[in-house]
This record gives C-alpha cells, structure tokens and sequence, in this order.
C-alpha cells in the first residue's frame, strides 16, 4: 500500500468514529428540550450540530491528553502505529453505531479508550506500552463525572424547587421552558468542548508517527475538520436514543430538563478545562436521575437505567478485545 494512503486511510476510520459519536451524543444536548417539546426536533439538532461546531473550537487540552496520556508512542515505530491506531478506532466506530442503532446511549469515551487500550496491548503484548498514570487519572475522571452529576442534579433540583415553592408548576414551566433554550445550548456547547477533541488528539498523533509534523500541537485544519464531522453526525441525530434519554428514564418536565442540562454542562465544562476527557452520555444520564430522583425513587425507571449501566460496563473492556481482534487482522495488510 503506498505510503501516503495509509495516514489518509486511519484520518477517514477517526472521522467515522468522530460522525458516529455525534451521532449517538446529539441525545446529550437535545434530548431533554425535545421530550419537554421546548423545541422541534429540527430545531434542536440545528442547535445542536452548531454549538458543537462552535465548543470543538474553545480548546484543545482534551485532545493533547488523548494524543499522549494513554499510549507511549515512543514504544510503537512509525510503520506499526497506523494499525494500531486502525484498530482502536475502527473498533470504537463499530460499537458506538451498534449501540445507537438500538437506541442505547453510550460512552464515545469509553470506546476511544477501550479501542487505543486494546490495540496497544495487542502490539506490545502487554500492558508496558501504556501511561498508566494518564489511565488512572482519566478512569478517575470518568468514574467520578456521571457520579457528580447525579448528586449535583439532585441538589440543583432541591434548590429550584424550594425556590419556586410559592410558584405555580404551569408558571414554573412557563419560565423553565425559555430558560431550557440556554441550558441545551450550554450542554451542546460543552459538549463540543470535550467530545470533539478526543478524535483530534488520535489524528494529531496519526500525524506525527507519519513524520507529518514535528510535534504533537493540534493544528486548525484538524480542530476545523473534526468540528465539522461532529457536527453532521449531530445533525444526524440518534432519535432511538433521544427517545432513551428523553422519555425513558424519567417523564420530564422543562424545569427538570434545565436542572438536568445545567448540571451536565457544569461538570463537562469543567473537565474540558483541566483537559480531562469524560463521558458526556454518563453525565447527562447522570444527571437526569439525579434530578429524577427529587421526585421519588420510584419516579426514576431504574430497570432501564440498569441496561444503561451494562451498556456502559461492557463498552471499554468490550471494545479492547475488538480492537486486538482488528489489529491482528488488520498489522499484517498495513
């Protein structure tokens, strides 16, 4: 194969994976404000697919931590790490279009790391090729964020409703519904932030084993295409799981879908800023029954929650063993 195709081959498996997370993530910023029929569903995803464009465009310190604190590059020479890189990402792309396909939200995180983990592992034949000190602190990461966002929703939720005590519930929603508008635009926004930047870093190290740069810095035309690819996946929408996330967990009313997009976009926007990649699908979700939660223990359908969860469980070590799967198929044609 010559030499130039490969790169271009691994960039267009990435921009899959990047589609498909938009894809399955247009549920994160837009489920809610279309259950409570505060937008259309036309409407949102426009919303949507723009603010995600615009968040890919805030920073780039999610993707510097995927491009060097999972996989040390310098164990893997330049003509290995294009299958390597292949593997993880075409196994990720896979499982996130599975998933969506049967309306499950998951974790574009935990495929991208699972996918890299697996891979990597498959090359070296062990676990010597990974920073585990970069693993510990994202699985940290990603581990606390959903957990956050249940107790911060929760306590977010307590907060308006004793605020709004002497209110209304149609006045309540009167006033929730506009307000909802800039949540969803905030969740998107951060999300933007945070999910875009994970496929940059793994394009911005596809380069650099290439010799295409010198350096592992980000550059424009990659923030710009991945903003884009995301963007369209977003458009897209999953509507299987908008419908998982916006009517099945919890009956939502436009106070409980700011509470819950408020919450998610703090936790989201903080982490993209210590540059820490979480999972945007679990901090929603997260957040959703933590807000759901103020209306009782019964109020929160805990059985589908707990699909959710094995969804969530399976998806890393799941996507580890396609990946070394693909790489052993895949390292003996690149």
């Amino acid at each position: 194969m010559p030499e130039i195709v490969i790169p271009i081959a691994v960039i267009g498996v990435c921009l899959l994976f990047d589609f498909a997370n938009g894809w399955n993530d247009s549920a994160n910023a837009i489920a809610t404000v279309v259950s409570t029929r505060v937008l259309s569903p036309v409407k949102a995803v426009m919303l949507a697919a723009v603010l995600n464009f615009v968040g890919a465009l805030l920073s780039t310190r999610v993707a510097k931590t995927i491009g060097s604190s999972i996989v040390d590059t310098g164990v893997v020479n330049p003509v290995d790490l294009p299958a390597v890189i292949m593997a993880a990402m075409l196994a990720a792309f896979l499982w996130v279009a599975l998933c969506t396909l049967f309306g499950l939200p998951i974790s574009g995180s935990h495929s991208l790391i699972g996918g890299l983990v697996g891979a990597a592992m498959a090359f070296f034949g062990g676990t010597g090729i990974l920073h585990l000190a970069g693993l510990k602190k994202i699985f940290l990461a990603l581990v606390i964020s959903p957990v956050l966002g249940i107790f911060v929703g929760f306590a977010l939720m307590l907060s308006i409703i004793w605020l709004c005590r002497h209110r209304t519930p149609s006045g309540v929603n009167k006033v929730f519904g506009k307000l909802q508008i800039l949540s969803a635009s905030l969740m998107a926004l951060s999300h933007g932030s945070n999910d875009a930047q994970k496929v940059m870093g793994v394009i911005t190290l596809t380069l650099f084993g290439a010799g295409w740069q010198q350096d592992t810095d980000v550059q424009l035309w990659v923030i710009l295409l991945c903003a884009t690819v995301m963007g369209l996946g977003t458009y897209i929408g999953g509507w299987r799981v908008i419908k998982t996330l916006g009517h099945g967990l919890i009956k939502l009313q436009p106070v409980h879908g700011f509470a819950a997009e408020t919450t998610a976009s703090i936790v989201i926007a903080g982490a993209s800023a210590i540059g820490l990649p979480v999972s945007t699908t679990h901090c929603i979700t997260g957040s959703i029954m933590g807000v759901g939660s103020t209306r009782g223990v019964r109020a929160v359908r805990w059985g589908l929650g707990k699909k959710i969860a094995y969804a969530w469980l399976f998806t890393l070590p799941g996507c580890a063993l396609v990946a070394a799967s693909l790489y052993y198929l895949l390292s003996p044609l690149i």
